[in-house]
């Protein structure tokens, strides 16, 4: 069974998409621990990142730095923090999260949104985004 991320990605089941290109997608979470927190995943279905292809796993943090870039100018904020974690979805996956504070960073915090909320995040994020 493919995990829910490649469900996404085949158009499976629905996702804000903020980017795509050929080897990752970008989209909104949403539970997100912050206003802007998006996931990068790769198209590859790998569960640990570091076992990635190489040329996978380099274009992932490109594309991340790509999006984090997005996410500082809409918000404004000091930093856009990353993390890795991998438990909670067995298909690797970054989390970039807008910060002004290290507690921004903090995951036991999960905020309800609406779903227009996330389109329009989701919008001002792809709108700025610089290939």
């Amino acid at each position: 069974v493919s995990s829910i991320f490649t469900q996404i990605i085949n158009r499976k089941i629905p996702a804000h998409i903020v980017h795509e290109n050929d080897f990752c997608i970008a989209f909104m979470d949403i539970m997100p621990i912050k206003k802007g927190h998006v996931l990068v995943v790769p198209k590859l279905e790998v569960d640990y990142i570091f076992d990635l292809p190489l040329d996978v796993y380099q274009e992932l943090f490109h594309f991340a730095r790509q999006v984090s870039n997005s996410i500082k100018k809409v918000f404004k904020c000091n930093r856009v923090g990353l993390s890795i974690i991998g438990f909670e979805v067995p298909h690797c996956h970054i989390h970039l999260v807008p910060m002004n504070k290290i507690e921004d960073m903090n995951f036991n915090l999960k905020h309800a949104t609406t779903n227009s909320e996330l389109v329009k995040v989701a919008n001002e994020i792809s709108l700025n985004i610089n290939i």
